[in-house]
């Protein structure tokens, strides 16, 4: 997309400028330099593409006045300290998943997903027109930081095993690489869960350190070769229903920018998110097809084991609003939004989706 064409769909043209040309707001700009830091390698191309997709397009709307250079997780800090980073002011910019942070405060899942939360169009809408940017900022104003929506993966899968999952019995005593709150449910279910970076993950399989692995979806599940130690891959992950990945700014950082280039990165935000969905729609069918090629066996879980995981969930959700009132406001927020959206999906969406796959069969 070329600049002027971006500046004509985010409004930032000559009737969105005061009736001034956009290429002399840009002139007029001051030159800037700042550094984004990811939770994600560059081998993850979708994720740490999303954080360059958007580095890109604000480079180019500003003539690249408004330059943001891309490091991947590691090269300043470690992936899972992207937040401090950014709140301290050692980078500009994150480019993470909020609930990475929930143990700072529960109150961080709800940046990305909660189990069994809404899908990525419902967790989207919420965001943007729901109130859900809102409050996430107001909460997100204790640590020093703002946020701009800037990808989504769609549902993730439910893992690899190694072996079959049948019954709620079968997860008592189950090693599973699963991190955050969604391993605060399973623990209720008799889960063990395990905190292991990316990288590490398929040694532990193989060595049976662990029974379990999830990560993200078929794309970039392939690149871990994990089928081939823990075959059985089931899905959906319902602990990441439409996971949001958000840009977050240092505050202090963001009050100094001028309103354009705050319009800009918002914007430019926007193209990085839907630009991953798209990527991630693309991608995965076609990775799908190579894992079952290669031997991988896929499993939805069985029902048993979803009703007991939404009771669980909903029993943790509960107890955590019960003695924390920002996490009880987001709850309630995302909660309505998202069964008012499923009244709707149920009449069309649903239904059609549901027709139009039994006839892609073949």
């Amino acid at each position: 997309m070329r600049r002027r064409d971006f500046l004509k769909v985010t409004g930032l043209g000559v009737a969105g400028s005061a009736n001034m040309a956009a290429p002399a707001i840009a002139q007029s700009m001051p030159e800037l330099r700042w550094r984004l830091t990811t939770s994600w390698p560059k081998s993850l191309d979708t994720l740490y593409g999303g954080a360059e997709m958007m580095a890109k397009m604000v480079a180019e709307v500003t003539d690249n006045k408004f330059q943001v250079q891309i490091f991947a997780a590691g090269e300043i800090v470690p992936g899972l300290q992207v937040l401090d980073a950014v709140q301290n002011g050692t980078v500009e910019m994150g480019h993470t998943a909020s609930y990475y942070y929930f143990g700072k405060d529960p109150t961080f899942t709800f940046g990305s997903a909660i189990p069994f939360g809404p899908n990525q169009r419902i967790n989207q809408a919420w965001y943007m027109l729901g109130g859900g940017k809102e409050l996430l900022n107001e909460f997100y104003k204790g640590y020093n930081v703002y946020s701009v929506l800037s990808g989504n993966t769609g549902c993730q899968m439910g893992g690899w095993f190694r072996k079959e999952i049948n019954s709620v019995d079968d997860l008592r005593g189950l090693k599973f690489r699963i991190g955050g709150f969604p391993g605060r449910v399973l623990q209720k279910l008799g889960v063990v869960p395990q905190q292991i970076a990316g990288g590490d993950i398929y040694p532990a399989l193989e060595k049976g350190t662990i029974d379990a692995a999830e990560w993200v979806g078929p794309y970039d599940d392939e690149k871990l070769g994990l089928y081939k130690v823990a075959p059985n891959y089931y899905f959906p992950g319902w602990w990441e229903g439409g996971p949001m990945l958000l840009a977050m700014i240092n505050l202090d950082k963001w009050h100094t920018l001028p309103k354009y280039y705050q319009v800009v990165l918002e914007q430019a935000g926007q193209f990085a998110n839907n630009w991953m969905m798209a990527r991630y729609d693309q991608a995965n069918p076609t990775a799908l097809k190579k894992l079952l090629a290669s031997g991988a066996k896929l499993r939805p879980f069985p029902t048993a084991i979803m009703e007991a995981s939404f009771t669980a969930a909903k029993q943790l959700h509960s107890e955590v609003a019960a003695t924390n009132a920002n996490f009880k406001k987001l709850y309630d927020s995302l909660t309505s939004f998202s069964n008012n959206g499923y009244q709707w999906f149920q009449v069309a969406e649903i239904g059609y989706d549901n027709f139009m796959a039994r006839h892609s069969q073949g």
